[in-house]
């Protein structure tokens, strides 16, 4: 019997995943540390007032664009998801509870480290009553609260598609209300097995009826074909997507899905260029970029492309 790193026995398709060795990257799949002043100040701080973010528990190779920015990104809602997909490192289990007090202590994070723009993501709850839904909402409220002329960009999961419960997010009035469909139909339901496709574009539309700029991701090198990129960029697009992202797939763990490519950072710029046809108003195209990179950029300029 296999045993994850986690202690449990390992699933069918981690066993599958596993027989394929960690691949090599490639020359261009590298970042530079620039670490300018603001960086320091707030690399200083964290550490000083032990305040966790995403952007360096996952060492994020943005981290130092992003935090000379004054932008960071925090991950509510407990380390286990109630989901699993086949790109993804977060632990899928049951969690039990979650903790009430998150909204604030993440709220007073910003304050402590100033941030000018705060993304705010979280696992699945599919555990809950709300799925979360609170918990959500209650953070957006609280960053605003505690944090005037703070932007806040939410990154959810789908919530089943249950509108009561999105409501409740879009009523807290994120700057960005952000979900991420990340991958293609044909090999969707292989990679994101507690997902839907269609749903995922609902719920994205469901966010622009809501009047909230709305953001998307799509990674790749996970089996798609250039045909299908394109594709989904429309079907995202005609969703009401005003915002975008792509990246690429780098694979965190031997049990996850085998990388199928590498995408050149000419193919990158190309579709940059596409998206940008179809009507995005902002985009974001390479392979270290990520769903929160630059992402109070993103946001002005969607806010611009309004008029």
């Amino acid at each position: 019997m296999t045993i994850a790193p986690e202690g449990r026995k390992l699933l069918r398709v981690e066993v599958k995943n596993s027989q394929t060795p960690i691949e090599r990257k490639p020359s261009w799949i590298k970042t530079t540390a620039t670490m300018g002043p603001e960086y320091r100040d707030l690399q200083n701080l964290v550490k000083g007032e032990d305040l966790h973010t995403v952007c360096q528990e996952a060492g994020c190779p943005n981290i130092f664009e992003c935090w000379e920015d004054r932008e960071a990104t925090f991950l509510i809602g407990g380390d286990q998801c109630t989901r699993r997909c086949d790109f993804c490192q977060i632990e899928s289990a049951k969690p039990e509870g979650y903790d009430t007090a998150e909204p604030v202590r993440v709220a007073e994070s910003v304050k402590k480290m100033g941030l000018k723009y705060a993304t705010v993501t979280g696992v699945c709850r599919d555990d809950l009553e709300d799925e979360g839904a609170w918990l959500y909402a209650e953070t957006i409220r609280k960053i605003h609260e505690m944090n005037p002329g703070v932007g806040v960009e939410m990154l959810a999961p789908d919530f089943s598609g249950k509108k009561e419960f999105l409501d409740q997010l879009f009523e807290a009035r994120p700057e960005v209300f952000g979900h991420n469909v990340e991958t293609v139909p044909r090999i969707f339901k292989r990679i994101r097995p507690g997902f839907r496709y269609e749903r995922s574009l609902e719920v994205l539309t469901m966010a622009r009826e809501a009047g909230l700029v709305t953001k998307s991701n799509l990674i790749l090198g996970m089996g798609e074909t250039r045909e299908e990129i394109s594709q989904a960029m429309q079907d995202l697009h005609d969703a009401g997507t005003e915002l975008l992202t792509i990246t690429q797939y780098l694979r965190p763990n031997v049990t996850l899905l085998p990388i199928d490519r590498w995408v050149t950072p000419q193919e990158f710029d190309e579709l940059a260029e596409e998206a940008t046809e179809i009507g995005f108003s902002g985009v974001m195209s390479g392979p270290m970029v990520r769903s929160s990179y630059r992402a109070g950029r993103l946001y002005r300029q969607a806010i611009a492309a309004r008029g």
